[in-house]
């Protein structure tokens, strides 16, 4: 009996130590000086939030982050994907025909268990918005499976580990109808960045600010972001969220030098999206932001 409790005594020890070290590591992965992100995957050179566009970010060097959005499907399977619903715009049938307008709502991605969603193609009609995008017919990936593949290439290549900007895609209006509460969204992501033990290379950013506070209290070691695009100040903007993030994400329009000098006196830094011209990268850069979104990955590696 003694030995037993002497076991299950160190047992005890050795799996809070373990937790222990696992949040020290968490907190000690260094984020990148200047974190450069390929929005979407780079959906203005590849189709948005695939694979292959993530693959293809991976090229560039200086590239630090794969960013890219998630919903949930009927199955509670996460999804690599941006829009509510199945875009008219830009994808096809599983038969390759045309998405109708009159169709454009009766896609919800909550609403598809991911065995039909897999089979619409997402990357062979021409996107009028990013005319050098290449055409390739492929799919709306599972984030698991997506994270796979870009670890699986960084093993296999001897690349260097690349972070994860991953944006809950939901909001209040949307709660059970486009999106899971807040609550659901965050612990079936979590499952998934857990499971791959990708955690510390990992930012969750949201505009709906509900998931990331349920991260920040959670999940304190994650890292966040608020994404903001509105004219409240910055001093409004932390107010409404009541907590100081990681990162905060404006519109690239809304950066000027007050902003990010506010943002770096309480520790948090400034990463715009979504930049798409040298200039305007150029001109973000000069204001010393911590980083830059832009779908455009080879303008960011291109500037100054």
């Amino acid at each position: 009996m003694k030995k037993y409790i002497f076991f299950s005594f160190f047992s005890v020890v050795s799996v809070l130590g373990c937790k222990s070290t696992y949040k020290q590591k968490n907190m000690q992965i260094k984020f990148p000086d200047f974190s450069a992100e390929a929005h979407r995957g780079g959906r203005g050179l590849m189709p948005e939030n695939t694979i292959i566009a993530m693959l293809d970010a991976m090229k560039y060097e200086q590239i630090t982050t794969l960013e890219m959005d998630t919903h949930i499907t009927k199955d509670n399977q996460v999804v690599v994907t941006h829009d509510d619903y199945l875009s008219p715009g830009f994808m096809l049938n599983p038969e390759g025909k045309e998405i109708p307008a009159s169709d454009a709502k009766r896609y919800a991605i909550y609403q598809m268990n991911y065995g039909l969603l897999k089979t619409f193609d997402i990357g062979t009609k021409i996107n009028s918005g990013f005319t050098q995008q290449k055409k390739i017919k492929t799919y709306i990936p599972l984030l698991a499976d997506l994270i796979d593949s870009v670890q699986n290439e960084i093993k296999q290549k001897n690349k260097k580990q690349l972070f994860y900007n991953i944006e809950t895609k939901c909001d209040v209006v949307g709660d059970n109808v486009v999106n899971p509460t807040p609550e659901v969204f965050v612990k079936l992501l979590m499952e998934v960045i857990e499971k791959k033990k990708i955690t510390p290379y990992v930012v969750i950013q949201s505009f709906d600010k509900r998931t990331i506070q349920i991260i920040n209290k959670k999940y304190p070691a994650v890292k966040t972001s608020f994404l903001v695009a509105n004219k409240k100040t910055y001093e409004e903007n932390m107010a409404d969220l009541g907590y100081k993030p990681f990162i905060l994400s404006p519109n690239y329009s809304m950066v000027d030098a007050d902003l990010v000098k506010k943002a770096h006196a309480d520790g948090i830094k400034v990463i715009p999206w979504t930049a798409n011209t040298t200039e305007e990268i150029n001109r973000l850069k000069s204001l010393k932001v911590d980083g830059i979104i832009s779908d455009y990955p080879n303008l960011l590696v291109q500037s100054k």
